[in-house]
């Protein structure tokens, strides 16, 4: 009897997101022969505009970054050798401490059981083993993000059919690394805003690293994540992550880390495969 295809789903909430945290393994699953389905639950309205003017400016039409932004994520998933697309279409919420997020349209307001019921039904259709999207514990606080993750969380046990769920979760010490190289090339390193110290913070953020379980080598496909990142030009083409220089970024992007939070399969921890237990 033929084996059980394996299929790996990523939830993301807007297009680019699937190229910054989860490009990698996209596209190194995609080289194994596994079924790569991603999932990206709105339009990205709320990105940047022409010339990255911003929502509520002059010349930002939410309609028009849309179509953009799609049309980039199309460009993205060729990089990466994603299998299946699906977009949810819903609306941008826009980050927290903006307006936007409070119209009853956009995506954090969509009630969870109807957007889970969306996802749910695809997992149903493409069956895959591993799930994955955000910490809802991630302390990026946006919105969308923080919906995406309760609606793939509750499609994962409303289906039962994914043996394991992750959350994706970076080390500090590649961030320091990576401000480290961009300092070392002579590229502008962003600046957190000066805020009080926050030891609760910095406790969350220590705990989330030491859930990390899972560490993925992805640096044979680094070159597609660069790629696919720089596809989403409206975005991120004056950003740090196609600025970085070319010959560090394999060295600094060619691990993705992962929180292993449901398994049914009994693989040990550490792993560095998704599909441990399964294969």
């Amino acid at each position: 009897m033929a084996e059980t295809p394996l299929t790996l789903m990523a939830v993301h909430a807007h297009p680019d997101d699937e190229s910054s945290s989860t490009g990698g393994i996209l596209a190194r699953y995609a080289d194994e022969g596994v079924t790569t389905v991603l999932v990206t639950c709105t339009n990205g309205e709320y990105g940047d505009g022409p010339d990255h003017v911003k929502p509520g400016e002059a010349g930002h039409d939410p309609a028009e970054v849309a179509k953009t932004r799609l049309a980039e994520l199309d460009e993205a998933v060729r990089h990466l050798g994603v299998t299946h697309l699906e977009r949810l279409g819903y609306h941008d919420s826009g980050m927290a401490d903006w307006p936007y997020h409070e119209a009853a349209n956009v995506f954090c307001n969509v009630p969870l059981d109807e957007a889970a019921a969306r996802v749910a039904a695809l997992i149903e259709r493409y069956r895959p083993q591993v799930l994955v999207t955000y910490d809802g514990q991630d302390g990026y606080g946006h919105p969308d993000h923080r919906q995406a993750h309760r609606v793939a969380v509750e499609a994962f046990h409303r289906t039962g059919i994914p043996d394991k769920l992750y959350f994706i979760a970076r080390r500090r010490r590649d961030w320091e690394r990576l401000r480290e190289r961009m300092a070392a090339a002579g590229i502008e390193v962003p600046t957190p805003p000066q805020r009080p110290p926050d030891p609760e913070a910095q406790r969350r953020m220590e705990e989330r690293e030491r859930r990390i379980t899972t560490t993925i080598d992805v640096s044979a496909v680094v070159a597609r994540k660069r790629a696919a990142l720089a596809a989403h030009a409206s975005q991120l083409d004056r950003s740090w992550w196609v600025r970085f220089p070319e010959d560090a970024f394999g060295e600094v992007f060619g691990e993705e880390t992962f929180i292993r939070a449901e398994d049914r399969t009994g693989a040990p921890v550490p792993e560095d495969d998704l599909f441990a237990g399964l294969r």
